[in-house]
Formats: structure tokens, C-alpha cells, sequence
């Protein structure tokens, strides 16, 4: 029996080293093949089909971990295997495999690859809200010295959060990271900002305000550092002079583009004003918008809502909010994924529209409207909660008012305005559970 159950041990073992053998095998072939990839086509198809088969791309990443701590993958093997490692979350390997990438495209002198090698790691490092990460890779490319002191014809971009335009002219050098510098500055500074460094992100902006005679590209990046610290006054005031540069900005954007910005900038800035509590001039910058773009349902409601929840104009401010919900139901309507039996109007309206209703006074009205908005996944935020509560406390509904309160406690997000919306709710419930 020993000499049975040993030969059975043999064969057992036999055939698991013959399988990892087979494993080992495959994982090799495949990832011959990943370094023999030409063309972003057969590279994206390559990502894609690893993607669709999670086991045997996890193994992949873990396996070809050596060649790539010896620089021994091509450019497209390594990119495919960073994504990969990416994908799982796993950015201390991902970043191994962009190594690869970066190192490549440094000697080929290359501005896509060198692009992509740095900029997929700072997109993943800063979307993933990694970043210190995401200033250390920024920092490394901004540092990163490609000037061969050759004379060559380049197309410069003009480096905008919004895209650019190119135009050709010679240098006397060619400097990559040079290229790079708005685009990677302005996440640099970004970053910095998120980690809570608002000081050293305006003297970041500051600097480059200066290097660039006080361009409204960078104006407005300074504004929006001072909008991520809390301080609305300051970034509203800087917004607002942004918007009179980008009017007389004709040589590099058409009307049609400078509008665009103006837009969204006026749009920003009346958010501004609101936590400000400046409520006129709020208003004053949504009346305009409603104005230009009577087709656009975000202006509608909002100044329907701001009206509303100041307890001002409140026919006018139902109306706007009627329309809104009707413009959206008409985008709706013309998409090619519309579906009539899963189609639904946005809580975030139907949250304003019983609002309105609740400061007239309808309030078993306005109750139907926010039950129905919160139907919507999408919209299970504290405010409409809270909004749900108040107009149980009107029709003296009080526990149907806790229980609606405690259940927006649960949705708190870390934004400044939730916090507040928080401490308000608070406040409520502990009025109301202390009346019997």
C-alpha cells in the first residue's frame, strides 16, 4: 500500500510541475507577443482581450515583473502591462512597467511616447487621489532635461486645461518636456492643491503668472486654487477678471471658442456667489445664461431653484423649473440609447420642483415631487433629504421627518457643503427627538 500511495505521490507531483511548466509556458508566449506589438491598433486590441481575461492578465503582470526591472520590454509590452496593473489598482506596479515606457521614449526622443509614459501615470496617480504620487511623477518630468541642442522645425502647442492650437517655427533646440510644461504645471499645481498646500500652489501659479505676463489661462488656474482652499471671494473676483481677458482674447481663439469659456466661467462664478451668499449677483450671472442659451436645462433650474430657495419670484422660478425638466426630457428623447420603459426625469430637478412647491405652500404636492426625486440613485444627497424632512415637519409628519433626516446623515459627502448640510440636519434631529 506504501509503495502504491508513494507512486500516486509521484504522479500527482508529475503532473503539477508538467501544469505549472504549461502555465509557465503560455505566459511566456504571450508575453513574447506583447513585445513584438506594432501600432496603437494591435496594442489596444491586445490591452482590451487582457482585460477581458482578468486571470491570465493578473498572472501576466505579476510573471513578466523581472524583464521589466531589467528593461528587457519593448515600449507597446510594458505600456499594455502598466494599464493592466493599473486596472487591478495596483499602481506600485503599474509604475514599474511605465518605467519601462519612460525610459524609452526619453532615448527615441519622442513626444507622444514621452506624453503618454508620463502622462498615463500623473491622469491615474491624481484620478485615483494619489497626490503626493501625482506631484513627485510631475516633478520628474517637469526636471526631465531632453534638449539635444539640434536645430529642428517643431509645432508648439499652446498649452491650455481646454485644449490648444499649433503653429510651426524653428528652435534652436528641442526640448520635449518643454511642450509638456503647461499641461504637467497645471496638474502639478493641481495635485499640490488637493494635498491641502493652497499656499505653495499660489506660489506655484504666482510664478508662472509672472513668466507669462499674467495670461488669463493662468489666471484662471490661480482661481481655481483658491476655489479648492474655500476662499470664494478671492476666486470669484479672480473669475470675473478672467472673463473680460478671454472677450479680448482674439488672437488665439475664433468668438465662437472665447463664448465658450465665458460660459463656463460665468457658470463657475455664479456658484461662487451663491456660497457667498451674494444671491443678486448669483442670479444676475444665471439670468444672462438663461439669456444666450434658452435651450440649456441646467440654467433653467438653477436659477429656477436659487429663486426658489430664496423665496423670490416664486412663479417665475416654478416655470424655469417646469422647463427645465421639459428640456431635458426632449435631450432625452433625441439620444440613440433612449429607452421609454427605463427613461426617468433627474432627481436633481425634481428636487427643485418640489422645493418650489414646498415655499408655495403645497406641500403634500411638493412631498409626491421629492419622494419621486429620490427614486433616483443618482440623487440620494443630503440636500434632498433634508429638503423631504422639511416638508414632513409641515405636514406634521415628525417621524417620517427623523427617519428621513437619520437616512440623509447616511449619504454625507467630505465637500464643505455637505459638512454644513450636515451640521444643519444635526441641529433638526435633536430638536426634533427632544419633543415628545
Amino acid at each position: 500500500m506504501r509503495r502504491i500511495l508513494m507512486g500516486l505521490f509521484a504522479i500527482v507531483s508529475l503532473f503539477a510541475a508538467t501544469q505549472a511548466q504549461a502555465g509557465e509556458d503560455a505566459l511566456k508566449k504571450k508575453l513574447a507577443e506583447l513585445n513584438n506589438l506594432t501600432g496603437a491598433d494591435a496594442t489596444q486590441a491586445a490591452l482590451k482581450s487582457l482585460i477581458d481575461d482578468k486571470k491570465l492578465a493578473h498572472a501576466l503582470a505579476d510573471f513578466a515583473l523581472p524583464d521589466a526591472k531589467k528593461k528587457s520590454l519593448s515600449y507597446n509590452g510594458a505600456l499594455v502591462l502598466a494599464l493592466i496593473a493599473a486596472e487591478k489598482k495596483d499602481m506600485k506596479t503599474s509604475e514599474v512597467y511605465f518605467r519601462v515606457c519612460m525610459d524609452q521614449a526619453a532615448k527615441v526622443q519622442s513626444f507622444n511616447k514621452l506624453k503618454q509614459a508620463y502622462g498615463l501615470p500623473i491622469d491615474l496617480y491624481y484620478e485615483s487621489k494619489q497626490y503626493t504620487d501625482a506631484t513627485r511623477i510631475c516633478k520628474e518630468l517637469l526636471e526631465l532635461n531632453t534638449e539635444d541642442g539640434k536645430e529642428r522645425v517643431v509645432i508648439p502647442t499652446i498649452a491650455t486645461p481646454f485644449g490648444g492650437v499649433g503653429f510651426g517655427e524653428k528652435s534652436d533646440g528641442f526640448h520635449l518636456t518643454e511642450r509638456l510644461r503647461g499641461q504637467v504645471f497645471e496638474i502639478y499645481v493641481k495635485a499640490t492643491a488637493k494635498q491641502g498646500k493652497y499656499d505653495q500652489a499660489l506660489k506655484l501659479v504666482d510664478g508662472l503668472l509672472k513668466r507669462n505676463d499674467n495670461d488669463w489661462i493662468d489666471l484662471h488656474l490661480k482661481g481655481w486654487v483658491y476655489k479648492e482652499a474655500g476662499k470664494m471671494a478671492e476666486a470669484a473676483a479672480v473669475y470675473e477678471d478672467v472673463m473680460k481677458q478671454v472677450a479680448k482674447d482674439t488672437r488665439r481663439f475664433d468668438r465662437e471658442r472665447r463664448e465658450a469659456f465665458i460660459e463656463q466661467f460665468r457658470y463657475e462664478v455664479s456658484n461662487f456667489y451663491i456660497e457667498l451668499k451674494q444671491i443678486d449677483r448669483a442670479i444676475g450671472h444665471l439670468e444672462t445664461l438663461v439669456k444666450q442659451y434658452s435651450d440649456n436645462a441646467v440654467y433653467a433650474n438653477d436659477l429656477g431653484y436659487i429663486l426658489a430657495d430664496n423665496e423670490m419670484k416664486l412663479d417665475e422660478a416654478e416655470k424655469l423649473i417646469r422647463k427645465a425638466i421639459d428640456l431635458d426630457r426632449e435631450r432625452r428623447k433625441k439620444s440613440k440609447k433612449f429607452d421609454p420603459k427605463t427613461d426617468h426625469d433627474p432627481g436633481a430637478y425634481l428636487d427643485s420642483l418640489g422645493w418650489v412647491l414646498f415655499k408655495q405652500k403645497k406641500n403634500q404636492e411638493a412631498k409626491d415631487w421629492l419622494i419621486k426625486a429620490l427614486t433616483d440613485k443618482s440623487a440620494q444627497h443630503i440636500e434632498i433629504y433634508d429638503h423631504l424632512g422639511d416638508v414632513y415637519i409641515a405636514l406634521g409628519e415628525r417621524e417620517a421627518a427623523i427617519r428621513t433626516y437619520e437616512q440623509g446623515l447616511k449619504a454625507v459627502t467630505e465637500s464643505r457643503r455637505d459638512q454644513a448640510l450636515k451640521a444643519a440636519v444635526e441641529k433638526k434631529l435633536e430638536k426634533l427627538k427632544g419633543t415628545k
